[in-house]
């Protein structure tokens, strides 16, 4: 294992050591059931899960209340757009997503508009980036659900959430969006950013898979109905027993960003420095996609001219890389996120993305561009 080299952390990280180890008690010693508190093996699970909610609900300056607990951001979007669209504004509104968002909600989007939900799905620029303007138009005409994700999951491009926050706040709409791929790296302040909802992922911040959360404010929580029934956990909105382990960490995850986004911050723009420094030093013909500057630290997606990405990562098993986002991944069609940006197939082929993570070395940076220029300069 030593020899290999992982630059693929937008589609998973691994679990921090010393998350896991907050973690492992709630798997055998404090197993209690957390809505079982008529007991102390309940109770002590529901404190747990109690200072869990608190730490993702200090990470982005939300009420604990505001916090549910979910699977991950597929199902925290999924549950907003649908909910909100259908139980807070009861059809008499349209929904405003990008072509450039996740599947999950360009999917959600779908499923709605056969329903008779108008949707509008926003272009965006050469750099990935939706246009204000164009939303402020749309939101004139009529009150919306908007749902832009903060950064994109292929490119890494930031869009400016501040301003949409700004402009749902001005035309009475609703504001959502997903920030499982910015939490890490930039501040997330709901009440500021005028942000209505917003999912985040534990896997993509050195916490565990199958936790995520879904922040509701409190001024639209009340209006939603859940899309299980059951129980009524979660406020009554998301039924099911949750697993303390899994929420310790995602609740460790949040805190531990809390006191390091700075440190790991200043990491991945070190490492994009020597990226970019080792790409302009060797002969490879690239090109990057997507805003250089408004992106997350942590992302460059790029295209070598005429080759293919997927060949190319055939003579290079051991470094893991990814030509599209790893929900798709598995299927043989063109990024729909660089088709939204109007790039021509041949920069789509030869596309890939580059993502650091907080261990990642210059060395590996390195040995991925030597590598390249073994396998592409003739």
């Amino acid at each position: 294992m030593s020899n290999k080299i992982y630059l693929d952390y937008q589609a998973t990280t691994p679990v921090d050591e010393k998350i896991l180890k907050k973690m492992i008690p709630y798997f055998s010693e404090y197993f209690g059931n957390p809505h079982s508190n008529n007991h102390e093996f309940g109770r002590s699970a529901n404190n747990a899960v109690d200072e869990a909610r608190a730490n993702v609900a200090n990470l982005i300056n939300a009420e604990t209340n505001e916090i549910i607990f979910t699977s991950g951001a597929t199902e925290s979007n999924n549950f907003a757009i649908k909910s909100i669209a259908k139980d807070y504004f009861e059809k008499e509104c349209q929904i405003i997503t990008a072509k450039t968002e996740h599947k999950c909600v360009l999917e959600s989007c779908h499923e709605l508009e056969k329903e008779g939900f108008q949707v509008t799905y926003l272009d965006v620029d050469e750099d990935g980036i939706i246009k204000l303007s164009e939303l402020e138009n749309l939101l004139k005409e009529k009150k919306a659900l908007v749902s832009i994700m903060h950064a994109n999951n292929e490119i890494g491009v930031l869009q400016p959430i501040k301003e949409i926050g700004e402009l749902c706040k001005k035309y009475n709409s609703i504001f959502h969006s997903d920030i499982a791929q910015s939490i890490g790296t930039q501040k997330i302040d709901v009440v500021e950013m005028n942000i209505d909802a917003c999912s985040i992922s534990a896997h993509k911040i050195y916490g565990p898979k199958g936790i995520g959360s879904l922040y509701i404010s409190n001024n639209i929580k009340n209006t939603l109905r859940p899309l299980m029934s059951g129980g009524g956990q979660e406020m009554n909105l998301r039924s099911g027993t949750l697993s303390p382990a899994l929420c310790v960490g995602l609740g460790e995850a949040c805190k531990d960003i809390s006191q390091n986004r700075e440190k790991y911050t200043k990491h991945f723009e070190e490492i994009k420095s020597a990226l970019l420094s080792d790409l302009d030093s060797s002969k490879l013909d690239y090109v990057i996609n997507g805003n250089i500057k408004q992106r997350i630290p942590n992302n460059l997606n790029i295209s070598i001219k005429g080759k293919v990405a997927e060949q190319m990562f055939n003579f290079m098993p051991h470094i893991a890389l990814s030509s599209g986002s790893a929900c798709t991944s598995g299927t043989i069609e063109r990024s729909h996120v660089l088709s939204a940006m109007k790039l021509d197939d041949s920069r789509i082929d030869g596309s890939f993305r580059i993502s650091a993570g907080r261990s990642t070395t210059k060395d590996e940076i390195k040995e991925l561009i030597k590598c390249m220029g073994k396998i592409l300069i003739n």
